[in-house]
């Protein structure tokens, strides 16, 4: 079959094509950044960094772009294809991300920091400046984060757990405002009936997961596969045996922790205790 003729000239990648859409768009119409800000209301240099592809920006701007062009739901699609592009990760990520879509289940132990699907745009951000990352590569880590988020949401939502070491809400983020930000959204994202958030205290003591982050998916074809994730790297572990040994682990920890309406109650005292924290 010969190959399918390229018609339009624009890019197939699902980033650069969203931001050709979106300078095509402003230019048919001869707006500048300035009077497109003034129109919707967000900062003109936030359409800049879309168009240059720096950002995607998030989904309530193209919603009101959407609104603004005529063009119900086209630009969110196409912000949706976006944000879940992960051409610009590591081999193994994609897998794991390829795996993490598929999945009709998903259940966690988190090492010291809250799980990619929980985190704030704040503290996704804080937690990658740590590292390497800054500038545009931070900005589109931060995005696919969030974009991997959505599978939380709507009709064909994913079933997801996660088991918290007391010891991931006692380190908070430099920002008082936005640690307080990460708390709320914890509360809220367990309001939701596919997900459920069960807290490990102190006083449970050492147990087998000390110190590891694992995430368990369960497939559509039945099959369970494990993800270990470092700061450095991450690993897929396919095994039944260790696949099974991890999930005895898992077991384990998930009967030291407190229930997951115990859990709320924790997480809220928790956040009263950061609203009493004096801002410096």
């Amino acid at each position: 079959m010969p190959p399918r003729r390229v018609i339009t000239g624009r890019s197939q990648e699902p980033r650069k094509r969203f931001a050709e859409e979106l300078k095509k768009l402003r230019l048919e119409r001869k707006l500048s950044y300035r009077a497109l800000g003034g129109a919707l209301g967000w900062d003109a240099t936030l359409f800049s960094k879309m168009e240059k592809g720096e950002t995607i920006g998030g989904p309530e701007v193209v919603q009101a772009l959407d609104t603004y062009y005529g063009l119900p739901g086209l630009l969110l699609a196409l912000w949706e294809l976006a944000a879940g592009d992960q051409s610009q990760f590591k081999a193994k990520y994609r897998q794991y991300f390829a795996l993490e879509a598929e999945a009709v289940s998903v259940w966690n132990h988190a090492a010291s920091v809250f799980p990619g699907l929980l985190q704030t745009e704040a503290y996704a951000r804080t937690l990658m400046e740590t590292g390497t990352l800054e500038g545009a590569d931070l900005t589109r880590h931060v995005e696919a984060r969030l974009g991997r988020q959505e599978r939380l949401r709507g009709a064909d939502a994913l079933g997801f757990r996660t088991v918290l070491p007391e010891a991931v809400l006692r380190r908070p983020l430099p920002d008082q405002a936005h640690w307080q930000e990460q708390l709320e959204h914890l509360l809220t994202m367990g309001d939701s009936r596919n997900v459920t958030i069960q807290v490990v205290p102190h006083s449970a003591g050492l147990y087998a997961l000390n110190g590891t982050d694992v995430t368990f998916l369960r497939l559509a074809d039945g099959r369970v596969v494990a993800w270990l994730e470092t700061s450095f790297s991450g690993s897929l572990i396919e095994g039944t045996a260790d696949v099974d040994l991890l999930q005895l682990r898992y077991d384990r920890a998930r009967d030291l922790a407190l229930s997951p309406v115990d859990s709320r109650k924790f997480i809220m005292r928790t956040l009263e205790e950061a609203q009493c924290e004096p801002s410096i």
